[in-house]
């Protein structure tokens, strides 16, 4: 469970830090205009790699706008605002329940087939979900989905050390 926490925490800082950058061989989108047409209209933030027009199933970290419980609270203090650990936990489980009723919503309704993967409450506030790249786009309405990136292993290599160091 703790590589799990890792990986998330290394790809938010990655994302942070780095950017979202495509692979330079593969092509994101059929149209640029489509892909920017399809960004700019949406509250939801998607990884740029993303091949929106796929009907290929893909594996997505869906993050929520609703910050980790730990992570609000450290937050509301910052600003003066009294916020309890409790009440931060209820606001996160409020939003997978949002979350919950909008997949239903989204994508029940519409028969398209998903598989939630993994639900992320601590570290990270969201869920890892395979389904089809193009289904995505039903998303993109959400009140809860703050941003969406690919869901793959990244490895670093360590940092290499001077000899009088070692």
């Amino acid at each position: 469970m703790k590589k799990c926490y890792w990986r998330v925490l290394f790809l938010v800082f990655m994302m942070v830090i780095g950017g979202c950058q495509a692979d330079p061989g593969e092509s994101t989108y059929q149209n640029e205009d489509e892909a920017v047409e399809e960004t700019m209209n949406s509250a939801v933030k998607v990884d740029p790699s993303i091949n929106l027009s796929s009907e290929k199933v893909v594996s997505v970290i869906i993050e929520f706008k609703t910050k980790p419980a730990k992570i609000a609270v450290l937050e509301a203090e910052a600003q003066g605002v009294d916020m309890t650990l409790d009440k931060a936990k209820e606001h996160v489980e409020q939003s997978h329940q949002a979350f919950e009723q909008e997949l239903h919503a989204f994508l029940d309704d519409n028969e398209v087939e998903y598989r939630i993967k993994h639900r992320y409450k601590t570290a990270f506030n969201g869920v890892s979900i395979e389904l089809p790249a193009n289904e995505i786009k039903r998303l993109m309405g959400s009140s809860v989905i703050s941003r969406i990136y690919p869901n793959q292993e990244i490895q670093l290599d360590p940092p290499i050390q001077p000899s009088d160091q070692m």
